[in-house]
């Protein structure tokens, strides 16, 4: 792949496209929340199978979310928050 058309200037013109940054910023959001429901559930010793019974999830839909994968409502962070006891904090901060 020449030097024009190589990963950066690809990445430039999708990012240039309508939408690419507001899909771009879920993403970043999706694996942010994934890792950090991560992070919680290996404090508590957990598997993934714990965590998806105490929040009703199952073992699969856990680690799509922990990836990254899904975009979660605000009902799945409450069931997670509650199954690994801590406190869902919703908020908005400044650009």
């Amino acid at each position: 792949m020449s030097e024009s058309g190589g990963w950066a200037a690809m990445r430039e013109r999708r990012m240039a496209e309508p939408g690419a940054v507001e899909a771009y910023d879920a993403a970043r959001l999706a694996f942010e929340l994934g890792r950090s429901v991560r992070e919680l559930r290996e404090r508590r010793g957990w598997s993934q199978t714990q965590l998806a019974k105490a929040s009703g999830m199952t073992q699969s839909a856990v680690a799509r979310f922990e990836a990254g994968g899904t975009v979660p409502t605000l009902s799945v962070l409450e069931r997670l928050a509650t199954a690994l006891d801590v406190r869902l904090r919703v908020g908005f901060e400044a650009a």
